[in-house]
């Protein structure tokens, strides 16, 4: 059975008269999550410094956070649906609150990996629940257009957005900061849940699919973690394609079980809707491509160029302004009057061209005529591929499916940054050390090799990007057909509900 179309409402319940306040303290969670993704990335020395971490440990600052994150979020987005999206939401502001804390007091490296392996698990139940709140609180059309267009900018730039933040606190600041400023957004965000987001309650004798969570989570644990331990140790590595070969053969049986489960944790019509699977499938593609600007792009500007933390985060404000410009003014109001794809489709292919332009990229490109145009026009292809994303996945979904289906979003983020994180930056170290056999002559200045080489290595890898983009354009339009949410045919009843 097909589901309803983008911008159906999911139930027919009285308009929330806080809804407007709810999307702030939604949109202050989610911000609070997307933000975690970097603002750490440029504080990375500062800590590592202070700490006394060695090089090869100094990776789990990040592999902690998004191992957990990527591979709980499935069983985060069901708890959401078995319990109640609010209560759920408010647990994880707590948890993530202070597992936040707990990494800025952070006295010794294992303390702070456990910290942020704390914040990836509170994570994991915090994203979903707050796309589902979302998706069940906006259901008239016009509305959940530009409440996703918010939501949409804030994922789309957060990011960006970390890496601005976290280059300023580190700066002026102290590196600890970029964990502690997640406990005021989260205690703002606490208070305005309990005062206006309201909720059905959780599925009453309802049971948690206890295999599901172990096949799914113990799957994406090995995709993730395989991916990240790729980046540092190859992929010939006998543990790393121990950890993929293990994480695919659990999703495997995962699929199955899914299929013969009473309860399943992932109802597989969910990801059988051909629009949904098309979204699904473009998500995880920009981002892998995406994570990769941000990665190279970071290195760039602070080891090619010079910048300082500060500096280097003030640089990708114009990204995140396009992307929130056009998601709010552009996205949301034309969500409404054409398919979500007339959208998604030319967003990825401007994502693409900015990834192109930022293939010119040399030792002393000026940011203003080299830099600029490439991450303006990436900037507004996000924005018009996010905002749509979200709104039809989230589309004819029961309540009762809505915190996984948000999860299966989220976790085909996670998978695709941890992917392209791992896939580009092989492609750009092996792109590197071929430009310094080949240049790396006797009369030769090998300063100026090396970093003529390291820039060789990131604009092959952006090519990559910009081709990664390319085949999210292709898949946007080859699979999502989704009708303009006022052309569309109104369903009676949603997806779920009608299969037991």
């Amino acid at each position: 059975m097909n589901a309803p179309r983008t911008g159906e409402p999911t139930a027919s319940v009285d308009a929330d008269p806080h809804r407007w306040w709810g999307l702030v303290v939604i949109a202050l969670a989610q911000l609070m999550v997307v933000l975690d993704s970097t603002i750490v990335n440029v504080a990375l020395p500062s800590a590592q410094d202070e700490l006394g971490m060695t090089d090869g440990d100094r990776p789990w600052v990040i592999t902690a956070y998004t191992v957990a994150f990527g591979g709980l979020l499935l069983l985060g987005g069901r708890i959401a649906d078995l319990v109640g999206r609010k209560r759920t939401f408010v647990i994880g502001l707590i948890g993530f609150a202070a597992a936040s804390a707990l990494g800025g007091a952070a006295v010794s490296p294992g303390m702070l990996f456990g910290a942020r392996a704390l914040q990836g698990a509170f994570a994991a139940v915090l994203a979903p629940t707050a796309l589902s709140l979302l998706a069940t609180t906006f259901t008239d059309p016009r509305e959940r257009g530009k409440a996703f267009g918010i939501f949409g900018a804030l994922a789309g730039s957060g990011s960006a957005t970390g890496f601005i933040l976290g280059g300023l606190l580190t700066e002026y600041f102290n590196w600890r900061w970029c964990l502690y400023v997640n406990t005021p957004i989260a205690v703002l965000a606490l208070l305005g849940a309990f005062a206006v987001l309201r909720d059905r309650p959780g599925r009453t004798g309802a049971r948690l699919d206890v295999p599901g969570v172990l096949l799914g989570c113990g799957g994406l644990v090995g995709i993730v973690y395989g991916f990240n331990e790729a980046e540092t140790h190859g992929w010939t590595d006998v543990f790393v394609l121990g950890l993929l070969a293990a994480g695919v053969v659990l999703l495997a049986a995962f699929v199955w079980w899914q299929g013969r489960a009473p309860m399943p944790l992932l109802p597989l019509h969910i990801v059988k809707d051909r629009d949904r699977a098309g979204c699904f499938l473009t998500m995880m593609l920009a981002i892998m491509g995406m994570f990769g600007l941000f990665l190279f792009m970071t290195y760039y500007f602070q080891v090619v160029l010079g910048y300082s933390p500060a500096r280097t985060g003030l640089a990708f404000v114009p990204i995140t302004l396009a992307t929130v410009a056009v998601s709010t003014q552009f996205a949301a109001r034309l969500l409404h009057h054409v398919p979500p794809r007339a959208l998604m489709a030319p967003g990825m292919v401007l994502g693409a061209c900015g990834m192109a332009v930022l293939t010119r990229l040399t030792v002393d490109s000026s940011y203003a005529a080299d830099i600029l145009p490439g991450l303006l026009l990436v900037g507004v292809g996000m924005g018009l591929t996010y905002m749509p994303v979200f709104a039809t996945v989230t589309a004819g979904v029961a309540p009762r499916d809505s915190g996984v289906t948000s999860a299966t979003l989220n976790t085909s983020q996670q998978v695709g940054g941890s992917i392209g994180t791992a896939l580009l930056n092989t492609l750009a170290t092996t792109s590197t050390a071929g430009y310094l056999t080949a240049h790396l002559t006797a009369s030769a200045q090998p300063d100026e090799v090396a970093r003529e080489a390291v820039v060789h290595g990131y604009t092959v890898a952006l090519w990559c990007a910009a081709g990664l983009m390319l085949l999210a354009a292709l898949a946007t339009a080859l699979l999502v057909t989704a009708r303009a949410p006022k052309h569309a045919t109104p369903a009676k009843a949603p997806v779920s509900e009608s299969v037991a």
